[in-house]
């Protein structure tokens, strides 16, 4: 039984520029995955900052709108930067104009002790090793995961799940895929170096 990925996936996931760089040149599909990547992020934080469903909804379209007109200009310029930090603060911006736009409605009960909340938002988001940011990371891999996942065949995906989802040892895995234990860690590297290519700049 072969652990090859699919055709022209293994060449992809050490050649295929990276999700950023696909959506900075516009790539329908790299803006259909980075919206499936990040969309549950930024609709978390805004109803973290207090918005209804709806108006949350309404916030991540316009995160994603400015997203399309500044994605070209984001540029990692210190260590300390990241785009998830970047996203952050476009977020933070478009959930402030959201309340700045509604708060003088008669409709909008509670406005005045919402906006306040906003403006107690931190600059940054919360840090990788907090419990709130370990969540928000896990779960976004997680989400990484399902978008490479259709480059590989069912059996080089299945070793890698195995492996470093479930944590079955190798010798485990290649006996029972009738494979030898190197392939299933060619299997591991594989993906884990296509998942790395792809998620370029975004997780961190």
């Amino acid at each position: 039984m072969s652990l090859s990925s699919e055709p022209g996936s293994q060449a992809d996931s050490s050649t295929s520029p990276s999700l950023l760089a696909r959506a900075r040149e516009l790539d329908r599909e790299a803006w259909q995955r980075l919206s499936e990547l990040y969309g549950p992020v930024v609709y978390r934080w805004a109803r973290q900052a207090g918005l209804q469903p709806h108006d949350a909804a309404d916030v991540l379209q316009n995160v994603f709108h400015a997203l399309a007109r500044n994605i070209g200009s984001y540029r990692q310029r210190s260590s300390g930067d990241s785009f998830r930090g970047w996203l952050w603060t476009v977020t933070r911006n478009k959930v402030r104009d959201h309340y700045r736009e509604r708060r003088d409605r008669a409709c909008a009960a509670g406005g005045t002790t919402a906006y306040q909340r906003l403006e107690q938002l931190p600059e940054r988001p919360p840090e990788p090793d907090s419990e709130c940011g370990s969540v928000e990371i896990r779960q976004m891999r997680r989400r990484a995961l399902n978008l490479v996942k259709d480059h590989f065949e069912r059996t080089t995906w299945q070793a890698f799940w195995r492996a470093v989802v479930v944590g079955e040892s190798a010798a485990d895995i290649a006996d029972d895929l009738g494979v030898s234990v190197w392939a299933v860690y060619k299997a591991k590297s594989r993906v884990l170096q296509r998942l790395r290519a792809e998620l370029e700049g975004l997780v961190e």
